[in-house]
């Protein structure tokens, strides 16, 4: 007889954004007049086209596959070497952080890492969440058995909930009891804020003490114009002991269709059996993802290099402005409108206080129905985020300023 993994069975029926679509589906379905009216600002999914400079190293790499001399079979699991040595030259040690070529792990996307990462770590470890927080993050832990089941109001027993709330920010506090490992996210997905160098420093001075390890999301750091805000944990004295960092090419390169992303993870890093030995880890990630990939495609990690070329990087900075301005002007919308809002800046997420006598589904089909306009529910988010809907800047210029018009004249 065939087990099931029951850990699968303890999640809510379905994931967030699947359930925004059903639901949007159902609307259409009602009043399928609308069905060419409809605005998406919900999932964080990229409209503007990939940056050619990708998009001719994409083209010139599949050529080199339809030629026996230049043709490329199975690359190396965790990706080409000059592609792993553009990037931490690119995203590091220009920036005068110390990542090597071989800490750099390509992937198609950060998403499957901040849960693949959990395959290194064993059941007992305490595990701290932000509250709201990225869905994945959670689900990703009870798939793997690392919670038990979920209690009333929102959440799963076991996981350690860090509240970001309107009076500390949307930014976590430091646990007073000590925690094994934490999850980051900065700048955050779904409220937009980004965590303050002096608060980082904290964050990891902590991880140090208590030999906890933070597993830090900077999957949005291209969107942080303000130089006194770290891009990086590696910015960060004592990082390279206690942190692993998750980056994407999603959001800054156009990314989320041809997917690829990175982790980096220092040779530095260790964990511990319950013997008490030190294990590093990334010999263990290493072979993780020898035994589990045969890498990247060839053609997409010549794209992601470009993006690191002088063109690639020109184009990704005015894919990054567009978003930016798209963010500012639904920020400014909604406070126009007298709504309380927060991100928007250095962040294309808007996070916004829900009017009464709203909570966040009733509003988010509220705005469906009055708007035709589609944002994301706080409360998909985790408890903390009910009261809140998150409104995404990926979109065309026209659709952000039609957005802007048609919330104004919600009720």
């Amino acid at each position: 007889m065939a087990s099931v993994n029951e850990h699968y069975l303890k999640l809510s029926a379905g994931y967030l954004f699947p359930e925004i679509a059903r639901r949007v589906q159902a609307f259409l379905a009602e009043c399928p007049q609308f069905s060419n009216e409809i605005i998406r600002c919900g999932i964080g999914d990229v409209t503007e086209p990939l940056p050619r400079a990708a998009v001719e190293a994409m083209k010139s790499a599949t050529e080199e596959l339809a030629h026996r001399a230049s043709f490329k079979g199975y690359g190396p699991g965790t990706g080409y070497e000059d592609v792993r040595r553009t990037i931490a030259e690119g995203d590091f040690r220009s920036r005068g952080l110390s990542v090597a070529d071989d800490e750099i792990f390509l992937s198609d996307g950060s998403k499957g890492d901040c849960s693949s990462i959990m395959e290194l770590f064993s059941h007992s470890n305490r595990i701290a969440i932000t509250d709201p927080v990225y869905p994945a993050y959670v689900d990703g832990n009870v798939m793997f058995g690392n919670t038990g089941g979920p209690f009333d109001g929102g959440g799963y027993e076991g996981l350690v909930y860090l509240p970001c709330t309107e009076a500390n920010g949307f930014l976590a506090q430091i646990p007073c009891a000590p925690v094994d490992l934490i999850y980051l996210c900065s700048p955050s997905n779904p409220t937009g804020t980004v965590i303050p160098r002096e608060q980082l420093a904290a964050w990891v001075a902590y991880a140090r003490k208590h030999r906890a390890i933070i597993f830090y999301d900077a999957a949005y750091e291209a969107y942080i114009q303000d130089p006194s805000l770290p891009r990086s944990i590696f910015e960060i004295e004592g990082a390279r002991e206690c942190a692993v960092e998750f980056r994407s090419f999603s959001k800054s390169g156009g990314f989320t269709g041809v997917r690829c992303g990175y982790t980096v993870l220092p040779k530095s890093l260790c964990a511990w059996t319950d013997g008490g030995q030190q294990i590093p880890l990334h010999p263990l990630w290493t072979r993780r993802w020898n035994t589990r990939s045969n890498g990247v495609s060839y053609a997409v990690q010549r794209g992601a290099q470009a993006l690191y070329s002088v063109d690639g990087k020109r184009q990704v900075a005015e894919l990054v402005s567009h978003y930016l301005e798209n963010a500012r002007l639904l920020h400014e919308g909604c406070v126009r409108k007298g709504l309380a809002a927060w991100g928007g800046t250095n962040a294309p997420y808007v996070w916004v206080r829900v009017p009464a006598p709203f909570d966040s589904w009733a509003y988010f089909e509220h705005i469906l129905r009055e708007a035709r306009v589609v944002v994301t529910p706080g409360a998909g988010f985790g408890r903390r985020g009910e009261g809140f809907i998150r409104i995404s800047a990926f979109n065309s210029r026209a659709n952000v300023v039609e957005v802007v018009r048609r919330l104004a004249s919600v009720q």
